[in-house]
């Protein structure tokens, strides 16, 4: 009855249609957070529910035109998922870091890809286009789930340091196998028999060409950036120039993933502006749940067991299977063997490719490029096989995190594990039980944060005072010529 009478509301008005299916997926988002909170899941579980749910195989509430029409919302996603991943890459993170977070990440992300790639094309015999697209998107990793566990838990030490260099480092190698394969992809399905140099020089050709662009836009940004720009000023003209580089990127025919890391590699290198980010980040959350949503409407459960939707020899729920579970032998077994090769203590060896088991929003946003750029039944797989295996990468994500970060001794319930303290005192004797826990007691309030406002609220609220300020100024400037 509810549905029905949403849905007749709807019916008519173009314009209303639209509004009311944005407000009614933004709200019935954040609805399903209230309930995966108490699951301990992620936001991005909640919006991609949402979406299976309301979307036209269970209670059919947004129509298909509005669904079709919000096709560019994963252009506009991932641009801004990819220019907030370039400020992980200042020049002095890059220099602490060397290369043995390097190694580590090339050979888990590449060992992945390859084992889905041997499992699915040789042994599964699934179309070789599809096996492409799908082994690039293998290596791809979600840092939310791990990072939320990481601060739930209160973890520290090497393991924690590795992992989130890992991670920051892993979706850069993803965007990069992603632009090589879908054009490899392309050059296979036009009919080529043989690829030759030139199919495999021109991926990379016009690769760098977009991280060219990017750099050239994140200079430009860098100079329309002076230091008396006002925050509001500096929200609309970064937001306009990702907007611009997508459009370009869009005119040309080439993913803007890779020039929007570059974009934003650069402005960070050039002007170390962090808080920039961080007021971008204020600004996202609406599109990336929007985003996520959709794609939840655009999940063909019927697809799973449809035979008339094949890549191959294989059925979509096989293929799906074997790929969520080679996708995590590669990312263990990768983290593993590069972990040895640089000399990595035991206890990161043998747990880090544990933590790398979650996998959302990039490989998400990629599916739905991919899908737009294959078309036919090979897109609808590609999005599929992602989405249902993203679902239950999310599920499993954060426990396989909080497990990987107890059995590496990186967190700990006991307080003499959590705030160590010198057994004696100044004079060498021994401290009793309550001399130490004051020292423990006093060593915790000396790193509580002095003030409560954290870095990414403090920017939102510069920005909301910038904001009154110039109304108020607008209203005495009124007032006066009034007078």
């Amino acid at each position: 009855m509810i549905r029905d009478l949403i849905r007749s509301v709807m019916v008519g008005n173009g314009v209303a249609t639209v509004i009311l299916s944005i407000a009614l997926m933004l709200f019935l988002g954040f609805a399903m957070t209230r309930i995966t909170k108490r699951l301990r899941l992620p936001d991005v579980t909640a919006y991609i529910l949402t979406g299976i749910l309301i979307g036209p195989f269970c209670m059919n509430l947004i129509p298909q035109q509005v669904i079709d029409g919000m096709d560019f919302l994963s252009d506009i996603a991932l641009a801004f998922i990819a220019f907030s991943t370039g400020e992980f890459f200042t020049l002095s993170t890059l220099k602490k870091n060397g290369m043995k977070v390097v190694v580590i990440t090339v050979l888990e992300a590449c060992l992945a890809t390859v084992a889905v790639f041997v499992v699915t094309y040789f042994a599964l015999g699934v179309d070789l286009v599809f096996s492409i697209v799908l082994s690039a998107l293998a290596c791809a990793t979600a840092p939310a789930s791990t990072m939320m566990t990481i601060r739930q838990t209160g973890a520290h030490g090497d393991f924690v340091d590795t992992l989130l260099q890992v991670v920051a480092l892993d979706d850069v190698v993803g965007l990069l196998e992603y632009s090589i394969a879908i054009s490899l992809a392309l050059a296979v399905s036009s009919g080529s028999s043989q690829l030759g140099i030139s199919g495999v020089v021109t991926p990379i050709a016009v690769n760098l060409g977009v991280l060219a662009l990017g750099m050239l836009f994140g200079v430009l940004l860098k100079l329309m950036m002076p230091q008396k720009r006002g925050t509001d000023n500096r929200l609309i003209i970064s937001v306009s120039m990702l907007f611009a580089f997508c459009g370009i990127c869009a005119l040309l025919g080439v993913s803007p993933l890779l020039g929007c890391m570059s974009m934003g590699t650069v402005y960070i290198n050039l002007t170390h502006d962090e808080k920039l980010f961080k007021q971008l980040n204020y600004f996202t959350p609406p599109i990336l749940l929007l985003f996520f949503v959709r794609s939840g409407l655009s999940f063909q459960l019927d697809a799973l067991t449809n035979t008339a939707i094949s890549v191959g020899g294989a059925s979509l729920l096989t293929v799906g299977g074997v790929y969520f579970i080679t996708r995590i032998v590669g990312k263990y077994a990768g983290a593993f063997v590069g972990c040895a090769l640089v000399r990595k203590p035991k206890r990161v060896r043998n747990y880090l490719g544990l933590a790398l088991t979650p996998q959302a929003g990039v490989a998400i946003g990629l599916a739905a490029l991919g899908a737009r750029t294959l078309g036919g039944d090979t897109g609808v797989a590609l999005e599929t096989v992602i989405l249902a295996s993203s679902v239950l990468y999310e599920l499993i994500g954060p426990g396989c995190a909080k497990l990987s970060l107890y059995l590496s001794k990186s967190y700990s319930n006991k307080l003499e594990d959590l705030v160590p303290a010198e057994a004696l005192d100044e004079n060498g004797r021994p401290q009793t039980a309550v001399e130490l826990l004051i020292q423990r007691i006093q060593a915790i309030q000396k790193e509580l944060p002095r003030s409560p406002v954290s870095d990414d609220e403090q920017a939102f609220l510069e920005a909301a005072e910038d904001q009154l300020a110039a109304f108020r100024s607008f209203g005495i400037t009124r007032k006066r010529r009034g007078s």
